[in-house]
């Protein structure tokens, strides 16, 4: 299966540099380019992007505060004349930034940085919609891959580095952040109620202004999700 990618880059010199880059790669094609951030988005919500090539400096919207109204980004490969972005566009996960005029030396270490993230990935979810009763996520404990379905999930909880996810029967702890998982999880099920936790909605038994309680557990709801947590709960009365 080809890796289906998107340019996305004001630059018409810019995107024909990507594009012939790309274009000497067997297993890639490209689905659409972009010169701006809300054709972008389009094309998002209409297409698979397994990889993106994202410029930052771009009228109406920067490519950095593009990426940080995605839900759930595909891989991104930063593309720029400005190095000056580089740490923010590390905080948001990219694969790589990449400085302009972009090599094709430098370019296929990327690749090869893509092809790496996704063999490493921790997490996984398989199973088709999320909302599907069937569904899972593969996650890598130590050298073990573990198979958790997403309705025996409780909760999970962030360890810096780490996240434990709290099932039926067992806690597994996973090499990941607690964003990178919540990009992951359907929201019609997971709710962030705090920066340390993220809950199952049909594990909620009762709540008020500053706790949630599940079944073996009371996790305190953070002041800054508060909103959405009573949002997602279909709570409109002041508590």
């Amino acid at each position: 299966m080809k890796t289906r990618c998107l340019i996305v880059d004001d630059e018409p010199l810019a995107r024909e540099l990507i594009r012939g880059h790309i274009h000497k790669l067997e297993n890639f094609e490209i689905v659409d380019e972009c010169d701006n951030a809300m054709k972008a988005m389009d094309v998002l919500r209409n297409n698979t992007i397994d990889l993106m090539f994202l410029d930052i400096k771009m009228p109406q919207m920067t490519g950095i505060d593009f990426l940080k109204t995605l839900k759930r980004p595909p891989k991104v490969i930063i593309t720029t004349a400005y190095s000056q972005y580089a740490l923010d566009g590390f905080e948001l996960d990219v694969v790589d930034y990449l400085m302009k005029p972009v090599t094709f030396e430098r370019f296929f270490k990327s690749v090869n940085k893509y092809f790496q993230s996704g063999q490493s990935e921790a997490v996984k979810l398989e199973g088709g919609n999320g909302v599907n009763k069937e569904a899972f996520i593969y996650v890598k404990e130590n050298k073990k891959v573990i198979k958790i379905y997403l309705k025996e999930i409780h909760f999970i909880e962030g360890l810096n580095e780490y996240i434990r996810i709290h099932t039926d029967n067992r806690r597994v702890v996973v090499k990941s952040s607690l964003q990178g998982i919540e990009n992951k999880l359907p929201s019609e099920q997971f709710i962030r109620i705090h920066k340390s936790y993220i809950v199952s909605i049909s594990r909620i038994r009762a709540f008020n202004a500053t706790t949630i309680e599940l079944e073996n557990a009371k996790l305190r709801i953070g002041r800054n999700y508060k909103n959405q947590v009573f949002s997602a709960l279909h709570y409109k009365q002041e508590m």
